[in-house]
């Protein structure tokens, strides 16, 4: 697998930002001067490819296909580059995406007779090693699935992403319990879309202590991102306000990791 590292973000439930920060990460990575990939194993409800201005018309062969033998592992990896960090003058930068099938005839099938788990393990070591990858990075599917136990198991950093939310907060914890049965070398907190009321320093303290893992950001519930409506990158298009100053933070920390 070379030397490329593998970073997954997970969360226990849908609608915590997961696929918003991963493309935001990759971002932050290109401009950092690194070589990425990004993989949509969000199965069932895939989406991530929005973030990076990819229109559906312009995907022909997806992760899927690779799961069902149809295509090789570098023929799913779509160059978005120029999409997620327009100005970079890096000559090693750059950033693929792997999405998933957006087909719903597809996604039926493989609700109904899934497929060869251990292939999706083989497409992330081809991936690595023939784009020569620094850093992988997996949006998973929400929750505790095939897909993301596979992927937190290869993963060399795992970012769990939680709301202010009593469930978040539940569910989390067995998903970070099972992480680190898992081994996974390097576990992160990272707390998103806080009201304006809440105490952060108290809030990531809170989590630090319940999880037992490091917070890397706290990122307040933002307005402009709303905006945004997946339609761009905020790190891109608002790149002095607070979210992307958080993100970026959170960059220089896992892509030294």
């Amino acid at each position: 697998m070379g030397t490329a590292k593998i970073i997954s973000v997970h969360s226990y439930r849908g609608g915590t930002g997961k696929s918003n920060i991963t493309a935001n990460l990759a971002a932050c990575a290109v401009a950092m001067g690194h070589k990425v990939a990004v993989i949509d194993t969000d199965l069932k409800s895939p989406g991530i490819h929005v973030l990076f201005g990819v229109d559906p018309s312009q995907i022909q062969l997806t992760l899927v296909d690779y799961l069902w033998d149809k295509c090789t592992s570098t023929e799913t990896a779509y160059d978005v580059t120029t999409r997620v960090c327009p100005n970079h003058d890096h000559a090693h930068a750059k950033c693929w995406l792997v999405p998933a099938s957006l087909d719903t005839h597809a996604i039926s099938r493989l609700l109904d007779e899934g497929y060869d788990i251990q292939r999706l393990n083989t497409h992330i070591d081809d991936l690595m090693s023939q784009l020569e990858l620094d850093y992988l990075l997996i949006d998973t599917h929400p929750g505790l699935n095939d897909e993301s136990m596979l992927t937190t198991a290869l993963s060399d950093i795992l970012i769990l992403l939680v709301r202010p939310d009593q469930q978040d907060y539940y569910g989390s914890a067995v998903v970070s319990r099972i992480a680190t049965q898992l081994e996974v070398p390097n576990i992160f907190v990272v707390a998103n879309k806080l009201h304006s009321q809440i105490d952060v320093e108290q809030l990531t303290q809170h989590l630090k202590q319940a999880f037992g893992h490091d917070v890397l950001g706290a990122i307040p519930l933002s307005e402009d991102l709303a905006k945004l409506g997946s339609r761009q990158l905020i790190v891109n298009e608002s790149p002095e306000g607070i979210v992307a100053h958080t993100l970026k933070i959170i960059a220089k920390r896992i892509f030294a990791t």
